[in-house]
This record gives C-alpha cells, structure tokens and sequence, in this order.
C-alpha cells in the first residue's frame, strides 16, 4: 500500500515521504496514529497544501522535545525495591516504573518513550536507561536501583 508519511518514522522514512508498506501495517499501525495517510490525489494534493503548516508543527514538537530534554540529560533517578542479601530485586524496574518515577519528578514521559536495553532491571545498582521524546531526541539518563531489605 502507498502511504504519505505525516512525519518521521524510523527506518521508514521523513515527513512527506511517499512510501510503500505492508497493508497491515498502515491499516492497522500508521493510519491510526495518524503517522501516515493513503497516498491517493486527494489526500496527496491536500498535504501539499498544508505542507508548510505540517511541517512548522513538525519543528514545534521538535524544539519542544529539545527543550525537554535538556532538562532530562544526566537526570539521575532513584528508585528503591525489595531485594535479596545478594543484591538481586524481587521482581524487577520495568519501564513504566521509571515512567512513573520521573512523572513524579514533574517530567512526563509515557512508557513506550523509555528504553532499557537489557529488558527490566534486576539488580541493584546504577543502570543506563534511554527515554526517546522524538525521533530526534533521545536522552540518556541513570537509574539508580536501591535494594530494600
């Protein structure tokens, strides 16, 4: 299926990019996230019209993302769970644990936007964790995980 892209999209293509996908994944992933239209005249004769519209919106959400995460750059977080002798967790800090830590701090971000590269945490310690604000932005941030007895 052609499809306009509406804005970035990773490993797809830029705003204004007219690409093929898979039907499934249009219908079902980009079309209703409003990440993409179908690429008929209409649709495509409307988005050159807004073009210029779209794409001010596009850098809005950008210096917005920016500005946030200059604030979020070297955030260390603390999170405390209950844990063995030898330093394991019971259970473990998933994403929407550091999601929520850092709402509670004042910093919204949702779950999806946080990425832990080695799946939760389990152990106590210092862990590198990502949160992406944009495409463009993604900040890196320390999870500091305190055992609880």
């Amino acid at each position: 299926m052609q499809i306009i892209l509406m804005e970035k999209v990773i490993n797809l293509g830029s705003l204004g990019d007219v690409v093929n996908v898979k039907n499934g994944y249009a219908r079902n992933f980009l079309i209703p996230q409003g990440k993409a239209k179908r690429a008929t005249t209409a649709n495509m004769a409307e988005f050159e019209a807004r073009r210029a519209e779209i794409e001010a919106s596009d850098k809005a959400k950008l210096a917005d993302a920016q500005a946030r995460g200059e604030k979020l750059a070297g955030l260390t977080l603390q999170i405390t769970q209950k844990s063995g002798v030898d330093g394991k967790l019971f259970g473990s800090v998933t994403n929407a644990d550091v999601a929520a830590a850092l709402a509670e701090q004042g910093f919204a971000v949702e779950k999806a936007q946080v990425r832990i590269a080695d799946g939760h945490l389990k152990t106590v310690g210092d862990h590198a964790v990502s949160v992406a604000l944009h495409t463009d932005v993604v900040v890196d941030i320390t999870v500091s995980v305190l055992g609880e007895h």
